[in-house]
């Protein structure tokens, strides 16, 4: 009964891990054509979430956190537009680099990580279940 417990607690953590990628991946498209309001102000930079697996002691077994959350650093795009307030003077403006095909690819695979996390914790709750009714 502790392994499942403990296969519980693991999906429940690569659960949260992936909630929380899955929230960047809305805020970075949710941001896509956010441009920069004047001359010297920067539009937004995409975010990109990085995971690292931590022991936890208590489980005896390693679970997923999130490591951070930090800003991309890859080049801008452009895009002219010279009657923009934020234009520079070759009548260019800086626009986010957030590409919202690879947002999309990136929230499919967040999305079927926490199915295949969730689908573990309710094959052990199964399981769990039919153990107690077999000692019964």
């Amino acid at each position: 009964m502790d392994d499942l417990l403990k296969s519980m607690h693991i999906s429940a953590a690569g659960m949260k891990a992936q909630g929380s990628r899955l929230r960047v991946v809305s805020e970075n498209i949710a941001n896509a054509a956010s441009l920069p309001t004047g001359p010297d102000d920067q539009p937004y930079r995409r975010k990109v979430i990085t995971f690292k697996n931590e022991l936890d002691r208590d489980l005896k077994a390693d679970i997923v956190h999130v490591d951070r959350i930090r800003a991309d650093k890859s080049d801008l795009k452009r895009k002219y537009d010279p009657q923009h307030p934020a234009a520079d003077e070759n009548g260019y403006v800086l626009t986010p680099n957030v590409n919202t095909l690879i947002e999309m690819m990136d929230m499919r695979e967040a999305q079927r990580s926490y199915d295949a996390n969730l689908n573990v914790i309710k094959a052990s709750r199964r399981m769990l279940s039919q153990t107690l009714e077999l000692l019964k």
